[in-house]
């Protein structure tokens, strides 16, 4: 337990625990390592075989950015820190004087991010247990769309019977959606909450039903239009790109008649679309979020800012509480720019068939992070220090002083509120400002978030990274092969573009940060680049099996072992790991699915597009990812089948590569026959098992291909030009 002074601690630190058998493992790693590069020199091929001497020093190279990435893994994971609170002593210390937070919910699209999703999310952010006198949300509008607007407007007036129910019966989690579905039957026995659980459902379902007709009529009828002065601001929109701000105040926490139906006060609940004109950029969700900074700076100026992504709704209704024992900490409290809570998923299948539910990086990798010298921020789920988010230097001797940040100013005129909020949201307030350089979140980075995070860190900031047992938040993963890679290629595209630009860690944080948190961002600043050494691994092998070219030690040879041992040991420790985090041996096998389609498509997309922007070429925009699905689609997630469907130059690849490892390893199968003195297997044994291995890998590939039926198996074009690429490339390869 640790102190502060005379005082405990809000909060707790451990490290991670058995660390010897890891370190045993990784410096047994190192030697073996060590050893093959010692095999790759004193076996490097002559220089009259040209063909085996180039293929043997990429396969050298290949190796060696293996192992500086296998380094820097291990850098991230030698010595994990985790985070425990204490709320009961932030409640005996600060309940009376808790700072206020401003939530900011951010949607873009009313097709791909339906309204009944998002009201979701923000119903279970303003449920929060904390005094609703000090929450307010806010809901940035990016689509512009008047569904959403209804939507919320709806939701504001089921809060008044939802919020109190959820602290009648503290009712987890505080989304409707979720917590129905989860409940699915009233809560006991007692008639008198059977008759609250049944009101609530009802009137939860009906909101539903109001919602989801709206959005089939496409429009707003003239009847509903009639509830609320908002809807007038739309008479004036031309499209989702090209609008005048749209700004409502749902609720005002502070209007005395702001009640729920037990006479508690409501969180203020704000509706912002920003204005969007085709002839100014808007920067995406960055620029959403740095609007509703500055419009929140007018309303409730909190000192703590939320952000989370309209599809991440709050599981705990403690988090507030949670991150505010770091912030609040007497002790190191005033050093913390920001506490992130983990990305997780809650439709997620048994087995985690696109391996989206990211349990290693969460539950591994971001602990290694903070120990390292804080977690990066990942754009959603994380508590702000406001001031850090405005640019602020890190200064010892400065002490937030919360008592006085909870000062509200005087109300202004309501009709002065709106036009100053309005021009706070225009397209051109920004312009000759450092609204996205110095202030506010970065503009210019597919993955703004990750930027944002360390040039905060760079002004002297220390940030946390908060894992509790019941998830903070929990959103929707892509439900798609096409989806999973498309999301993948983005970020592995923004983090590359930053490692490339003047906020690489080596050069933004230099003496600002530590080194080996210089080191942990280069685990995903560098997830791009591993799709060159990763596809020469794929694809060489089998080519020089077809070629009769061997790669590898001879499996009569010592020089075997650490090859053996580097392959074994490395899928070992990361099936312990895997399951460690709460997955199962399928959900492992699909992770490494994942990980080879991932290097050899996303990754490998996300590379070419750094290199065409360099030249001037490409100019990537921010594609916003799909959260439903049709009933067939979802029916096959459920089922755990991969769904194709729609042709992509990334099937294509992985459609070829597959068929040639599976013509690869026919050959090889064959040589293996037709040779009775066994040279052939001694020589070449490693690399048939190789390909043999991604042949395994690319089973559902395979059925895709040839087998399935259904709407979601591989569109019959590319299943004609891979096999074509494929015997072309294996038939130049032999010949």
């Amino acid at each position: 337990m640790e102190k502060n002074g005379d005082c405990f601690s809000l909060f707790q630190t451990k490290t991670s625990r058995g660390t010897f058998l890891f370190k045993l493992y990784v410096s047994s790693i190192a030697l073996c390592v060590c050893l093959t590069w010692v095999f790759r020199l004193l076996h490097l091929p002559p220089k009259d075989l040209l063909l085996h001497r180039w293929v043997w020093i990429g396969s050298f190279l290949a190796e060696l950015w293996f192992t500086f990435y296998w380094l820097i893994t291990q850098i991230v994971r030698w010595n994990p820190t985790y985070r425990y609170t204490f709320k009961d002593r932030l409640s005996q210390r600060y309940e009376e004087d808790m700072p206020g937070v401003d939530i900011f919910v951010c949607t873009a699209d009313p097709e791909n991010e339906p309204p009944i999703m998002v009201i979701n999310t923000v119903l279970s952010v303003m449920a929060y247990n904390y005094p609703p006198e000090k929450l307010s949300v806010y809901l940035s509008d990016d689509g512009g769309s008047e569904l959403t607007f209804y939507a919320l407007l709806e939701a504001s007036r089921f809060s008044n019977h939802w919020l109190p129910f959820c602290k009648r019966y503290k009712v987890e989690p505080r989304s409707p959606e979720a917590y129905f579905r989860i409940a699915s039957q009233p809560i006991d026995d007692d008639q008198l909450k059977a008759k609250d659980w049944l009101f609530i459902k009802e009137s939860y379902e009906e909101m539903k039903k109001k919602i989801e007709s709206a959005k089939l009529q496409g429009k707003i009828s003239e009847n509903i239009r009639k509830q609320h002065k908002g809807f007038r601001q739309w008479d004036v929109v031309s499209s989702p790109r090209d609008h005048q701000t749209i700004f409502q105040i749902l609720i005002h926490g502070r209007d005395p008649q702001a009640v729920d139906t037990e006479g508690q006060p409501l969180p203020t609940l704000v509706y912002l679309a920003r204005e969007k004109r085709p002839q100014h950029p808007h920067n995406f969700k960055a620029g959403a979020m740095n609007a509703l900074i500055r419009v929140s700076s007018r309303i409730s100026n909190a000192p703590i800012i939320l952000n989370v992504d309209c599809d991440m709704y709050s599981n705990n209704s403690e988090s507030v509480r949670d991150a505010l024992c770091f912030f609040l900490d007497e002790k190191e409290g005033h050093r913390i720019a920001y506490v992130q809570y983990p990305q997780s998923f809650d439709n997620i299948t048994k087995n985690d068939l696109y391996a989206g539910s990211l349990n290693v990086i969460m539950g591994v990798e971001i602990h290694g992070f903070d120990a390292n010298g804080g977690p990066c921020y990942i754009g959603t789920g994380c508590f702000h220090r406001r001031e850090t988010l405005l640019g602020k230097k890190y200064n010892e001797e400065s002490k937030a002083e919360w008592k006085r940040s909870n000062e509200i100013k005087t109300d202004e005129n309501a009709g002065l509120l709106k036009e100053t909020c309005k021009i706070l949201a225009s397209c051109t307030y920004e312009e000759k400002t450092q609204w996205g350089k110095e202030m506010g979140i970065k503009y210019g980075c597919a993955v703004e978030d990750i930027m944002t995070g360390l040039a905060i860190q760079c002004r002297g900031w220390r940030s946390i990274y908060y894992n509790p047992e019941r998830k903070g938040f929990l959103g929707v993963a892509p439900t798609t092969l096409l989806q999973s890679l498309v999301q993948h290629k983005r970020w592995s595209e923004g983090d590359l573009q930053i490692f490339l630009s003047q906020y690489c860690p080596f050069l933004h944080g230099h003496k600002k940060i530590p080194l080996k948190l210089q080191l942990s961002y280069c685990l995903f600043l560098l997830w791009a680049p591993n799709c060159l050494a990763t596809l020469y691994y794929v694809v060489v092998p089998s080519l020089c099996l077809l070629r009769g070219v061997y790669l590898f030690p001879k499996i009569s040879s010592l020089w075997v072992l650490p090859f053996a041992y580097i392959f074994f040991a490395s899928r070992a420790y990361s099936l312990r790991e895997f399951i460690w985090c709460g997955g199962t041996f399928l959900g492992w096998w699909n992770d490494q699915r994942m990980w080879v389609f991932k290097r050899t498509t996303s990754y490998l997309f996300g590379l070419l597009d750094n290199i065409l922007k360099l030249m001037g070429i490409s100019n990537s925009g921010f594609v916003v990812t799909a959260k439903v699905a049709d009933e067939e689609v979802s029916l096959r997630y459920e089922q755990e089948m991969i769904e194709f469907g729609y042709p992509s130059p990334m099937f294509n690849i992985l459609a070829t590569l597959s068929l040639l490892n599976m013509f690869s390893f026919i050959w090889g199968i064959r040589m293996v026959i037709k040779d009775f003195k066994s040279e052939i297997l001694d020589l070449f044994a490693l690399q048939i098992l190789l390909c043999g291995l991604l042949v395994s890998i690319n089973l559902p590939m395979y059925k895709g291909l040839f087998f399935r039926k259904d709407s979601g198996r591989m569109p019959t074009s590319i299943t004609y030009q891979s096999i074509a690429f494929a015997l072309l490339t294996c038939s130049m390869a032999i010949y």
